[in-house]
Formats: C-alpha cells, sequence, structure tokens
C-alpha cells in the first residue's frame, strides 16, 4: 500500500510568521492537532504541534498573540512521499516516534500528512500487527526524540 491511498490529503498549513493565536484558532476550528508551517515558495520548513503550542508558548509566558510559528516550530521536520510504501513511512514513524508524518512532492510541496488515525483506519490493508508494532514504537519512551 503507498502513502498516498493512507494519508489525509486536506491540510491545513501556515506561514512561519503566523501568530501562534491564529493556529490555535485554525486547529480548533478543524479539529487538528499539527500544522505544517510553509515558507514564501510553499515549501515545508517547519511543524508546530498543539503540543508544542502549550509546552513552548504557554508553559513559557509567552503572549500566543506576538509570538509567532517560527518561534516555537519544530525546524528538522521529518517527511515522506506519497509514493513511498507504508511500511518504509512506518518505519519513519516508529523510528523517530512522529504521531504526525508530513506528506510532500518532490519540490517540498505538503501534499499530505499521514496520522496514527490513518494508520487505526487502514488495518485490515495495513496488517493489524503492522500497526501495533508502529504505534507501539512511536509510543516507546525509552528516548525523547522528536514528538511530532
Amino acid at each position: 500500500m503507498k502513502v498516498k491511498d493512507c494519508m489525509c490529503d486536506t491540510v491545513c498549513c501556515v506561514k512561519p510568521e503566523t501568530k501562534i493565536n491564529e493556529i490555535a484558532k485554525l486547529m480548533n476550528d478543524n479539529h487538528i492537532g499539527c500544522v505544517p508551517v510553509c515558507d514564501s515558495n510553499n515549501c515545508i520548513c517547519g511543524i508546530l504541534t498543539d503540543r508544542d503550542i502549550i509546552l513552548r508558548t504557554i508553559a513559557c509566558d509567552k503572549d500566543a498573540k506576538t509570538t509567532t510559528a517560527s518561534d516555537i516550530m519544530s525546524t528538522n521536520v521529518c517527511t515522506c512521499c506519497d509514493t513511498d510504501e507504508m511500511e518504509k513511512a512506518e518505519s519513519k514513524m516508529s523510528e523517530y516516534q512522529i504521531r504526525r508524518l508530513p506528506v510532500c512532492d518532490q519540490n517540498n510541496h505538503v501534499i499530505g500528512i499521514l496520522t496514527l488515525g490513518n494508520l487505526a483506519q487502514n488495518d485490515n490493508e495495513l496488517g493489524k500487527q503492522d500497526v501495533c508494532s508502529t504505534i507501539s514504537g512511536i509510543c516507546d519512551c525509552h528516548d525523547d526524540k522528536n514528538n511530532q
């Protein structure tokens, strides 16, 4: 199975200068926990999660109305391609403990996102044991690598 057969192809992206309060509203309105951050060329340059907002803004007493995505986003973003095999994407998710994996085209433009929910929805096709192994790898707290 290819990533394109499993991913969500509706993705909300923000710019680096977008204020955190605007991003929080976007997440709330769209019932999402993560947004890719894209530069002026619409290439992914970061990722921001609801957890980042809590830990890097609220917990640090930063003002959500003046703090921007670029101030708190994760910049070493792990991505995959829509033509990748799901095994490869699951391996990345497990290895780097990533709950949400942006899917990019050959020009590094975000075209989708692969989430734990997508894995669960496709567990019959992917194999329940493989999905369980991926989730187990993601949730393994032996090392705090990157909690996207």
